[in-house]
């Protein structure tokens, strides 16, 4: 399990590294082009103004797109609150708020910025249809992205995608207008690097997203392992994936696009990830998750 643990961080480390250093090189790019280090400053703040507003508020957006409502005291549910209560306990992180999702699908999701304003979400089917030790899994699971920041990881990852984009589209939209200071002066010196930032233009914005996109994945084997290792049961968590994985219809009827990475397995009609070994790589390298049975067996390898 630590080493579960060990590798999922280091992963992460490297792939947001990587992303600075896409960014750095992006930004040196425009820099010399346009003779303006203002271009990035601009993109940053531009960035960091729009998502500061989605982590203040993104987790009330989740629960009212999701239909959620909230489980206000013990008696209302006794028997999810119990599990919460005893994991909180185990884990040493203050207690949630609980909401219950009325669909019959098994899924679960955490949202929050940190463990003193976060809320654990279950569906009524998780509560229907799995048994102690599997809800006790999933449960566990969504408390490890709370305990491990990774709304907060994923807001960091959010802002360099936006500053990527921003800056990017903004060179795009100057060269397709004739812009760009008196480089047309330095023509014969700066026209390979003008080739270069185009592609760059082009590519960066993709290339953020799968980085953006593999860095989710990253912090779900992350939650996996942290989540296995609070209930010392790797087996729990195993099953209820299995569960998922078999369920008829994994879909649920509020699910959006905006919210499925939140989901321990996505929630979606089309989602790209596979509840089988069929999946093609390019479909991995767009999907939120990871496959259900790499899961399963990575869980089921723990000692």
């Amino acid at each position: 399990m630590y080493k579960q643990i060990a590798e999922n961080k280091r992963k992460t480390v490297f792939l947001i590294g990587t992303f600075l250093v896409l960014i750095i090189g992006f930004g040196w790019i425009l820099s010399y082009v346009y003779q303006n280090p203002g271009i990035l400053i601009i993109a940053v703040v531009f960035s960091l103004t729009q998502t500061l507003l989605s982590y203040y508020y993104s987790d009330k957006i989740a629960l009212m797109s999701t239909g959620a409502l909230e489980i206000k005291s013990k008696k209302d549910n006794p028997y999810l609150w119990r599990l919460i209560e005893n994991l909180c306990i185990t884990s040493g992180l203050p207690m949630p708020k609980l909401y219950v999702i009325g669909d019959p699908a098994i899924n679960a999701f955490a949202t929050g910025r940190d463990p003193k304003h976060a809320s654990v979400v279950v569906t009524s089917g998780a509560l229907e249809k799995l048994e102690n030790e599997e809800l006790q899994g999933v449960l566990a699971h969504e408390l490890s992205h709370v305990g491990n920041y990774d709304i907060r990881v994923m807001t960091i990852v959010v802002v360099l995608v936006g500053v990527v984009s921003i800056a990017a589209d903004f060179f795009v939209r100057t060269l397709l207008w004739g812009g760009g200071g008196d480089r047309r002066g330095r023509e014969g010196s700066s026209g390979a690097l003008m080739l270069i930032g185009i592609l760059f233009a082009v590519i960066a914005p993709i290339t953020a997203t799968l980085i953006q996109l593999a860095v989710s994945r990253k912090r779900e084997y992350l939650a996996d392992a942290s989540g296995a290792m609070l209930t010392r049961y790797p087996e729990g968590l195993a099953a209820a994936l299995e569960k998922i994985a078999r369920q008829a219809h994994p879909h649920m009827a509020r699910a959006s696009r905006a919210t499925a990475h939140l989901f321990i397995s996505s929630p979606l009609r089309n989602g790209a990830e596979a509840h089988d070994k069929r999946q093609g790589a390019l479909s991995m390298l767009f999907s939120t998750h990871p496959p259900l049975p790499d899961r399963i067996v990575r869980l089921r390898a723990m000692v």
